[in-house]
């Protein structure tokens, strides 16, 4: 009977060091650990966060450059901008894209900004089409395909019987470069 008593006592001495150990020794560190670690996660979405801005704002710097004009009579606010049509034609060459016409239109004068409408048609399939689309929107140069239109008529199956031939299409294109204006009087 006194083993067991000793043995009780032991086991209430052991669970009171363990429950002032757990409690007061060692308590307050993993409530600071558990602390720190929700710091360095919102430290590290900032740094994630400014790392994305940091390399958004170039592009944007980039947009701003390509894309801003001193005033309405500088060569990027131009009519038809030579070097857009060279951009777009080297484009079009390079994904075998076959241009059946390109016609600059003239350009519309906003208070901020200049709005410089192309017309085009071209030959391609969809896969090169699709291509076309993302280089337009990933350029450098703010183009808004203001509307598309494929010519695949139920007439032009009935008359093609290649289908070599139907796989390309004649696309009608109408897009835009968009031009910004510095300064208040945009003279």
């Amino acid at each position: 009977m006194k083993r067991v008593q000793i043995l009780a006592v032991t086991v209430f001495v052991l669970a009171l060091a363990f429950y002032y150990t757990v409690n007061w020794v060692y308590g307050e560190k993993p409530a600071d650990i558990r602390y720190l670690d929700k710091q360095i996660a919102k430290l590290n979405e900032s740094l994630i966060t400014a790392q994305i801005l940091s390399n958004e704002l170039d592009r944007v710097y980039n947009l701003f450059e390509e894309n801003l004009a001193e005033s309405k009579s500088d060569e990027v606010a131009g009519d038809a901008s030579m070097n857009f049509l060279n951009s777009l034609t080297m484009t079009l060459d390079s994904l075998g894209v076959t241009t059946i016409y390109m016609r600059p239109k003239p350009r519309i004068t906003g208070r901020i900004s200049i709005e410089t409408p192309y017309d085009l048609e071209i030959r391609c399939n969809y896969k090169q089409f699709g291509v076309l689309m993302a280089k337009l929107e990933s350029s450098l140069r703010l183009i808004q395909v203001n509307e598309f239109h494929v010519k695949n008529g139920i007439e032009r199956l009935k008359n093609t019987k290649d289908e070599n031939i139907l796989a390309e299409q004649n696309i009608e294109l109408k897009i835009s470069t968009l031009t910004l204006l510095k300064g208040k009087k945009n003279g």
